[in-house]
């Protein structure tokens, strides 16, 4: 059987360069050839191992497409590649060309089209096609018969073949045709296609169940009740374009022809060239045998790595294997369950929980996991527990699917949950304290968080338990999908899973962990991030745990009502639009708006366009426009307010309350944002709008949970600028929070250098604005476009700026160059923000990473400070009884559901701990304010 492989290059290639960006590998030259090894490495495990006949690699062209001319924003989300990364695609090529292979790409058409036009021609002919790719749009192509997708292997997993089942199988669908229906209704974040707004894979795939298709869905939007009906009419263009946008074109003007997709010779003196260049020394070896060392000669001087990436020459010999002493450690994962020795006790009656018990009670620290019914612990049932204190032996407790049974089971554990001195170790342990709060128990003593562990050691990225057991233990973990399947319909339930499966998997989770702490603590230590992981991070699991326990009532009717207002408003707007406009055109399509604004009202001679030719029409454009008195924008820019207030926000919070408290549950996730602040989600509360009359209404949804609570709102005053002064030292600044002055007042009069009385509204702003953008890498440029003033009296502004408070120009300085030599900035409280590319070459990437060691000191010292805050205040109001409880945090605000007897003491208390949370230096005072009110709004 003739089999073609077709690779999507850059989706490998990304693929390729992340799996090691933790730990990079460099050259003796300071080369990073991550992407390089790992493309070459995959593409010899393919060969090798699937004996491809015929094979091509597809890469996308710098070339604009169809779908970038119809949608500007296509794509628009998505990051810039990294300089290493675009560095290594040359290189790439010429190994691709060295082993005979044809790179095929076509001008106007993205890698995902070349490979679809040639999978369907070579299946017509009898082919195998092969797609290897990760990206999940593909499966769109499996309407013909004989094409498949590769998944290649990853993380210690095998390589995965979908079939057409396969996907239809994951995405809940009928036929693989409907793949382009899914993401026509659901959009795709990674490439920035809309979809229809508010509607998601689950309603997605209900609605190809009853209509069969897109098309049909729209056709009959006038029918479809509710909510769900008003999103899809008001979402109809969008869909019919989001479609176009995720269909893979088939007719690219490419042709496959049979011999010049034959895998061949390879040449190996052009392999020889680039692996000796690369320093590939064990890979070429591999691939090329003996005669690759003659061509290498005398292998290169090794580089391994600082603590932060730097490349730090050694004089032994750099090898580009995975497992070799002298190489920067890298994730090799050949340990798992199977190959490992270890000790899994199944405790499944009293007297073996109550032995367990006795000889728990004597350890100092014990690794503890739950297994549930629910990702969401608000929903959860326990199914199970398991503990560890000792590496590789664990201990699983069942617990009954009958509540009162499992109540009774926690009984025997109360003496050793109440032990206030065990440390208790958890992977994301909050979400196991939460889960035990709705079984009327919890864990006395300290936790400590493996996650959290590692999100002050390393910020950035992710760190699943799989991820961190495979880059610090080599081994890979037990995977869910073994006991209850692929996510889909036809999931399973845990509790369905055979005893001894679920025993092994629990306690090997306990076991895993245990050994992470193990890996972790000394790594924190090194780091010299104990102090934030002790006083900050962990400490504050079980405040945020008690939070989300509590949630926060919300007020249906007023959001209904609410919703009705906006609608109204919205297409009040919308008339008026098209009344000025003298046509009426699709508002949700930029091109149409920009056509109306600029070629039919012509408002702006000079509008820039992009680069495949259409109008910019983005919100700083339109402000612009508004401000020179066009009521037309204003009107659009009204429209694109209320619409995205409704569907985001007022529409949406009704369908998060929890069916079992009638509240609001958010779930705050701590080891997200590299600054240290908290973020939300199911709701996204960091998110709530302010700026705007508007959306400051939807806090009046927020309310008491009845009519003996009041909220009290607290808010730090303008922390981050006194965050600013007091660790720049700047004297006129500190001097102006010493004296308790209006800082931009203070700044103004210094700017402009007149007395404070003679300082005027409009010089206040501007002073603001400099205050605010200074420090985040602003210049007169943007300080010119932000105020609408011309550059000239910007830089005036800026240069009278940084003469009047040159403390704060020599903080920046001084925290660039000191990134610049040690390659990390931090936090007063001691939280590291590691800046790898603070020496790049590439300015764009550097620039970036100059503002960071400006930017992370001050935004993190605000987010230890608010931290430090909630576990004090939380402390105190334990101390003190209160029936109150802190139910939210939302960047430097916190809010209360407090007993209105205890409203004035809690106040004083709360503003009490929020200024002496983290005393700044240099004498700067820390301000917050408080208010109480019957509802979010009200109290703010």
């Amino acid at each position: 059987m003739k089999k073609l492989y077709l690779l999507d290059a850059f989706a490998l290639i990304f693929r390729a360069y992340y799996a090691l960006i933790r730990n990079p590998r460099i050259t003796s030259t300071g080369r990073n050839t991550n992407a390089q090894f790992g493309f070459t490495n995959t593409l010899l495990e393919l060969i090798n191992k699937e004996k491809p006949s015929h094979i091509a690699v597809c890469f996308d062209t710098k070339a604009p497409t169809e779908r970038h001319t119809d949608f500007t924003d296509y794509k628009a989300n998505r990051q810039e590649a990294p300089e290493d990364l675009l560095a290594a695609v040359p290189d790439i090529k010429r190994i691709i060309e060295g082993f005979n292979i044809p790179v095929v790409e076509v001008d106007g058409f993205e890698a995902d089209d070349v490979v679809g036009t040639i999978a369907w021609q070579a299946a017509d002919l009898g082919y195998e096609v092969y797609m290897v790719t990760p990206d999940k749009d593909y499966g769109q192509l499996l309407t013909k018969e004989g094409v498949y997708i590769y998944k290649p292997a990853a993380f210690g997993n095998g390589p995965e073949i979908l079939k057409a089942e396969d996907i239809c199988q994951k995405w809940d669908i009928d036929n693989v045709a409907q793949v382009i229906d899914m993401l026509g209704m659901m959009g795709d974040a990674v490439d920035n296609i809309p979809g229809i707004p508010g509607v998601g894979e689950k309603t997605a795939a209900k609605l190809l169940k009853q209509y069969g298709n897109m098309e049909a869905v729209l056709a009959d939007a006038d029918n479809i009740k509710g909510a769900l009906g008003e999103k899809i009419r008001n979402g109809k263009e969008l869909a019919v374009m989001s479609k176009k946008l995720a269909t893979i074109i088939t007719n690219v003007p490419v042709q496959f022809h049979e011999e010049d997709y034959k895998l061949g010779e390879w040449n190996k003196e052009a392999l020889k060239e680039v692996f000796t260049e690369l320093e590939f020394k064990t890979l070429g070896r591999r691939i090329l045998g003996t005669d690759f060392d003659a061509a290498a000669g005398a292998a290169p001087q090794g580089v391994q790595q600082d603590l932060f990436g730097n490349a730090v020459a050694t004089p032994a010999a750099k090898s580009d294997t995975l497992d070799e002493k002298d190489e920067p450690v890298q994730m090799t994962v050949d340990k798992n369950i199977n190959n490992t020795p270890h000790t899994y006790h199944l405790l499944d009656n009293a007297t073996a929980i109550d032995a367990f018990v006795q000889q728990a009670l004597q350890q100092s620290e014990i690794c503890f996991d739950t297994e549930t019914t629910n990702i969401d612990a608000n929903l959860a049932e326990l199914v199970g527990m398991s503990f560890a204190f000792t590496p590789h032996e664990a201990y699983y407790v069942p617990c009954p699917a009958n509540r009162t049974a499992t109540l009774q089971l926690l009984q025997h554990f109360k003496p050793l949950f109440d032990k206030p001195d065990i440390t208790w170790i958890g992977q994301n342990i909050k979400y196991d304290l939460l889960l035990l709060k709705w079984y009327q128990t919890g864990l006395a003593g300290q936790v400590y968080d493996t996650m959290l562990a590692h999100y002050v050691a390393e910020p950035e990225g992710r760190r699943s338990m799989d991820l961190l057991a495979a880059q610090y233990l080599g081994y890979q973990p037990v995977s869910i999908t073994e006991l209850i399947g692929k996510k889909g319909k036809d999931q399973g339930n845990m509790r369905d899973v055979e005893i001894e499966k679920i025993k092994d998997y629990a306690a090997e989770d306990a076991d895993i962990t245990l050994q992470l702490k193990q890996q972790l603590a000394p790594l924190v230590l090194d780091r010299k991030v104990d102090r934030v992981l002790n006083e900050a991070e962990n400490p504050l699991v079980k405040v945020l745990t008690a939070m989300e326990f509590e949630g926060v009532r919300v007020d249906e009717t007023f959001l209904n009502d609410y919703s009705k207002l906006l609608e109204q408003d919205a297409s009040a707007a919308e008339k008026r639009v098209y009344e000025n406009a003298g046509v009426k055109f699709n508002l949700a399509s930029p091109k149409q708006l920009g056509e109306v604004l600029f070629d039919k009202l012509k408002l702006d001679p000079s509008a820039k366009k992009t680069k495949t030719g259409q109008y910019q029409t983005g919100e700083d454009v339109l402000l612009k426009l508004a401000a020179k008195g066009h009521n037309i924008v204003d009107d659009i820019l009204t429209f694109r307010e209320l619409t995205k207030l409704k569907s985001t926000y007022v529409d949406a919070l009704p369908q998060l309350i929890n069916p079992k408290t009638g509240r609001v549950h958010t779930t705050y996730a701590q080891a997200v944002a590299v600054t240290g602040r908290l973020s939300s989600n199911n709701p996204n509360l960091q998110n709530i709008p302010v700026r705007t009359d508007r959306g400051r209404e939807i806090r009046k949804a927020f309310v008491p949970r009845d009519n003996h609570h009041v909220l009290i709102s607290a808010d730090y005053s303008q922390i981050e600028l006194r965050v600013v002064a007091a660790i720049s030292g700047d004297a006129n600044m500190c001097a102006a929070f010493r004296d308790g002055k209006d800082i931009h007042t203070a700044t103004a009069a210094k700017v402009y250098g007149i007395p404070e009385s003679e300082v005027t509204k409009e010089m206040r702003y501007k002073a603001k604005s400099v205050n605010f953008g200074i420090i985040y890498g602003q210049g007169a440029f943007g300080l010119a476009d932000n105020l609408g003033i011309s550059r000239t009296e910007a830089k005036e502004i800026i240069d009278n700026y940084k003469r009047e408070f040159s403390g704060i120009q020599q903080y920046m300085n001084n925290m660039v160059n000191f990134a610049k030599e040690h390659g990390y900035v931090e936090t007063l409280l001691g939280r590291k923000r590691w800046l790898r590319d603070i020496n790049s070459s590439n300015f764009t990437v550097r620039g970036f990473a100059e503002r960071n060691a400006i930017n992370s000191p001050i935004q993190g010292t605000a987010a230890d400070m608010i931290k430090l805050a909630m576990i004090k205040v939380h402390a105190e109001m334990q101390q003190a009884k209160f029936e109150s409880r802190m139910i939210l945090q939302v960047h430097d605000e916190l809010l209360f559901d407090a007993v209105k007897s205890e409203a004035e003491d809690l106040k004083a208390l709360i503003l009490e701990c929020m200024r002496t949370a983290l005393p700044l230096p240099n004498g700067v005072p820390v301000e917050a304010e408080a208010g109480m009110g019957d509802n979010w709004l009200e109290a703010h």
